[in-house]
């Protein structure tokens, strides 16, 4: 019959060819088959050596910085008799129990004692086997219990370097024998090493601490995370829910972009210029620091505070505004509390990142030697990553244990903020 058309008649629509079925049973479409399901192994098997490899490089690192930094935590100590009664110090026991205890102590003479008391018991170098600080345990001690200046009492001191880094198994063979005849007069002992948790910086190893850079990284994150986290987290919301769009608003994204890629150093360069050549403020100071390290960190916040908002479902929005809600409720009551956990999770990574920059930190001048820890935010201060720079750079051998041991520091301080973050996300995930 012809399809020509015929005035006065209906048209009939042309009938679909029914498509043969696929034979799987064919020797090409088996082929099909096994190549489609080698893909899917081959890509499930180097997903998986990705993740082993990436587990391995981190098993490297933390296994080799728990091998050299774990005899950072232990310090040896050697025992000291001090026959205090004629070791002639011009010193009274009633003033050792008031308030000039300090003073009295200063002008005694326990450091000349102290080296008296190593040369009797341990020949003419037996002051080199002490740490420069041995007067100040045998100050303590006298400080503790005064009645002992009238006795001959044994203290144990904390051993100079070359001696502590033998005992170890790690010195040279001439320091190694020293430490084989102390140890057989029962004359050496090691014990954690207290002091590396609660003294500041040092020019001797066995007396160098990390509680002056920890305070300050605390200050500095502190300052960091209060200007950072509102800045970063209103701006995100005026430029998702209220910006008009226009090429001023699309100026301000790149912008934001662009300076979440910047070099870290760049940053520390603005500080450098604005903070201290402008504004005057201390140098080597937390707030600089955190001033500083809030400019790097804000964007990282915006552009993750901006995805989140964007991610809360439309009807969220529309619901609240039906059941009368205000615009500024309908944000802050219910879009923000459901973005606060993406929020949160660019805070981390900024955070995580803050807290591990060395560069800008630098160029505002906190790699300064300091040797007590700050005690407000203006005060000279530190930051553990600059600590650890610092004592990389070291050329006695007993930094080497205190560097991996402050690294070691450093990443357990990294992963209690980024678990007390992780939590307060959780938690706001379980609500919603």
């Amino acid at each position: 019959m012809s399809d020509t058309l015929v005035p006065g008649l209906p048209v009939t629509a042309a009938q679909p060819t029914e498509r043969a079925p696929t034979d799987w049973r064919t020797a090409a479409m088996q082929r099909r088959i096994r190549r489609r399901y080698g893909a899917e192994r081959r890509f499930r098997f180097l997903g998986l050596t990705a993740v082993v490899i990436s587990a391995g490089f981190l098993a490297v690192l933390l296994v080799t910085m728990l091998f050299n930094g774990a005899s950072g935590f232990l310090q040896t100590q050697i025992a000291l008799p001090v026959d205090f009664a004629r070791a002639g110090l011009t010193l009274d026991a009633t003033r050792l129990k008031g308030p000039g205890a300090d003073l009295a102590l200063a002008g005694a003479g326990i450091e000349r004692a102290t080296t008296a008391a190593a040369v009797a018991a341990y020949g003419k170098d037996g002051a080199r086997l002490l740490s420069d600080g041995a007067w100040l345990s045998v100050r303590a001690a006298v400080k503790r219990d005064p009645a002992i200046l009238a006795t001959r009492a044994t203290i144990w001191v904390p051993a100079a370097g070359m001696i502590d880094v033998a005992a170890k198994r790690q010195g040279d063979p001439v320091a190694e024998a020293i430490v084989a005849r102390l140890d057989a007069k029962q004359a050496l002992s090691t014990g954690f090493n207290v002091p590396f948790l609660t003294a500041s910086d040092s020019n001797d190893p066995t007396r160098a601490g990390i509680w002056g850079a920890f305070k300050g990284s605390l200050y500095t994150m502190f300052v960091t995370l209060i200007l950072a986290f509102p800045i970063g987290v209103l701006s995100a919301l005026y430029l998702e829910e209220y910006a008009p769009r226009n090429r001023w608003t699309d100026l301000i994204e790149v912008s934001i972009n662009n300076l979440a890629a910047v070099p870290s150093i760049i940053f520390g360069l603005l500080g450098l210029a604005v903070f201290l050549g402008t504004f005057g403020l201390p140098r080597s100071a937390p707030i600089v620091g955190g001033l500083t390290l809030a400019l790097m960190t804000m964007p990282v916040i915006v552009i993750a505070g901006r995805n989140a908002i964007k991610a809360v479902p439309p009807s969220i929005r529309d619901a609240a505004l039906g059941v009368g809600a205000s615009p500024i409720q309908v944000v802050f009551h219910h879009v923000l509390p459901l973005a606060l956990p993406g929020i949160l999770t660019g805070t981390i990574i900024g955070m995580a990142r803050a807290l591990g920059e060395t560069a800008p930190l630098l160029m505002i001048g906190m790699r300064a030697f300091i040797a007590s820890p700050p005690g407000k935010l203006t005060d000279p201060a530190t930051v553990l990553p600059v600590q650890i720079f610092l004592w990389s750079d070291q050329i006695d051998r007993g930094f080497v244990e205190k560097t991996s041991a402050a690294i070691i520091v450093l990443l357990v301080f990294l992963l209690a903020m980024n678990g007390f973050a992780i939590y307060l996300r959780n938690k706001f995930e379980t609500r919603w």
